[in-house]
């Protein structure tokens, strides 16, 4: 799914309607995509009956396309116009034996209620991609009337913003206090852009994008580099499970984590990447910590470092290199610490003298990257995390000493400090800046928080369509990056890795709230827990 400003589908649009496809029949288009996603819903429905609200804008228009196709398949359909023309769409739905709302009596707002409250679903088409706020006054107060209307209901309609909920900005992301929520959005074509971010998204509900017929071929369309991670997208990425597989088939990731401060970070990232799908986990861990760790991952095999009071020390990064050979990816960082010794060891790892930079290759996996002979290979693909990107930001021209492409999975905070921005910097432009960096240092970005923005040196960015509480909660970065370094361990590309890798984690996130009831008792754990649901449901 593409993600787009207003502007840029406008642009879309108009290239559309140059090559053949008029507006006329993209309005047609959609309003036949919105109505295929309400009979979907409602296939066993009796008598089912839907109001639409319509406005005098294209979303308006989408509205009465729809309510008219819902007329033809035997649905009761009632449309509401706010300061819309009885134009060919009306009547088009009046022939089709839909019925139009009275709007000049002064009980409207009474005759409204009754059909509101006889309604299976309510199509919201009053505003569209072209609004400004603050809203006038005269459709801020329906606005505000129609959620009074749907609150006072002890069983209100399914509600279907169309394009977007009336009282969105698409753009910025703002929303009206008046807005209307939505159980469901259908945007046409392409997300916008303001639809990802706060307080719209709170506004958004279920987010489905509807095919309006537009070419594969517009160059408005491909140039767009940004998209939103879906379901079909994440199963597309995924590695394939042959009958004939052995464990060797879905490589070994090779995690270097915890301390004594951060005992379970090895644990948490370690089963993550089992439940990715790698064959073989390898943990790399301050060898005091072996015996807590071991009876709770029996899966994982042991890489035991020297350490000092428990952090890992220096001279551990001899140790560590004998693990390389057979490792097809390296995480290092979850829970790591940043002492002293600790910071010693991991710029020993990271800037080794005798690295092939560039290469890829481990044991059967040749990564699209580079091709180098496996004799010159050192560092595995890299997945730098949590503690590992502070300690990353202390070596000099560390971009340019990392095998390429890492990949980094900083929160604002740490990417503050690899950027020197402030964090408010950051979260005001979070898919601009991760773009921009990735290209400046030639390395995969994560940049975790609501709607994780994952970016690519070669300009591709893709958002993952998710804001929940529930991940907020210490520990579940370490599943995420478990999850990506499992995932980079099976041959995935980097860019691949990081998306599916977030997309996952965030539905297992969503998940584990699901199954609590709520986002407030989720732990890492839990999350962790959910990630075969999320795989199996992909399946």
């Amino acid at each position: 799914m593409k993600l787009v400003t207003v502007t840029q589908m406008q642009e879309i649009e108009k290239e559309a309607n140059t090559s053949g496809l008029t507006f006329d029949q993209m309005m047609e288009n959609a309003g036949h995509s919105l109505a295929g996603v309400v009979l979907d819903l409602f296939v066993d429905e009796i008598e089912p009956e839907v109001v639409g609200f319509v406005g005098p804008g294209n979303n308006g228009g989408d509205t009465l396309i729809a309510l008219t196709a819902l007329a033809q398949a035997g649905w009761k359909a009632r449309a509401y116009l706010i300061k819309r023309k009885k134009d060919a769409l009306v009547k088009a739905f009046t022939d089709a034996g839909g019925e139009l709302i009275a709007t000049q009596k002064e009980d409207t707002f009474f005759h409204l209620s009754s059909f509101i409250d006889s309604a299976d679903v309510l199509l919201d088409g009053i505003l569209g991609t072209g609004i400004q706020l603050p809203l006038k006054k005269d459709i801020a107060d329906l606005l505000a009337e129609v959620n009074d209307l749907l609150d006072g209901m002890d069983e209100s309609p399914l509600v279907i913003a169309v394009d977007c909920p009336s009282g969105v900005d698409c753009d910025s992301g703002e929303a009206a206090d008046e807005t209307i929520p939505a159980d469901i959005t259908v945007t046409m074509a392409a997300v916008k852009q303001g639809l990802l971010k706060l307080p719209a998204f709170e506004y958004v509900g279920d987010l489905q994008v509807v095919d309006i017929g537009l070419p594969d071929d517009l160059a408005s369309l491909k140039n767009i580099q940004t998209n939103v991670a879906e379901d079909n997208l994440i199963f597309a990425l995924l590695p394939d499970r042959p009958l004939d597989s052995h464990k060797g088939t879905f490589g070994t990731a090779l995690i270097v984590a915890g301390s004594a401060s951060y005992t379970g970070a090895a644990v948490l990232a370690g089963e993550a990447a089992y439940r990715a799908g790698a064959g073989l986990v390898t943990l790399a861990v301050p060898a005091n910590l072996h015996s807590a760790l071991v009876g709770q991952i029996p899966e994982a095999t042991w890489a035991l470092l020297p350490h000092e009071m428990g952090a890992i020390s220096a001279n551990a990064s001899d140790v560590l290199a004998k693990k390389f050979e057979r490792a097809t990816a390296l995480l290092i960082g979850p829970g790591l610490g940043t002492e002293d010794a600790t910071k010693e060891f991991f710029e020993n790892v990271i800037t080794q003298k005798n690295a092939q930079k560039k290469s890829s290759t481990r044991i059967g996996f040749v990564h699209s990257e580079n091709k180098s002979d496996e004799k010159n290979a050192t560092l595995p693909p890299l997945v730098i995390d949590a503690d590992g990107l502070t300690l990353l930001a202390k070596i000099k021209d560390w971009h340019t000493t990392l095998p390429a492409p890492a990949i980094l999975t900083p929160h604002p905070g740490e990417f503050s400090t690899l950027t020197g921005l402030t964090k408010d910097e950051i979260q005001e432009d979070r898919q601009g800046l991760a773009s921009k960096y990735a290209k400046e240092w030639g390395h995969v970005i994560v940049l975790k928080g609501a709607f994780t923005v994952v970016a690519s040196p070669d300009g591709r960015v893709t958002v993952i369509p998710v804001a929940s509480p529930a991940l907020a909660r210490a520990g579940t970065g370490d599943v995420l990056a478990g999850l990506i370094v499992g995932l980079r361990a099976q041959g995935l590309d980097a860019f691949d890795s990081a998306v599916a890798g977030a997309w996952i984690h965030a539905q297992a996130g969503l998940y584990a709230a699901d199954d609590m009831g709520t986002t407030t008792s989720v732990m890492a754990s839990d999350v962790l827990n959910s990630i075969p649901d999320v795989l199996s449901d992909l399946e």
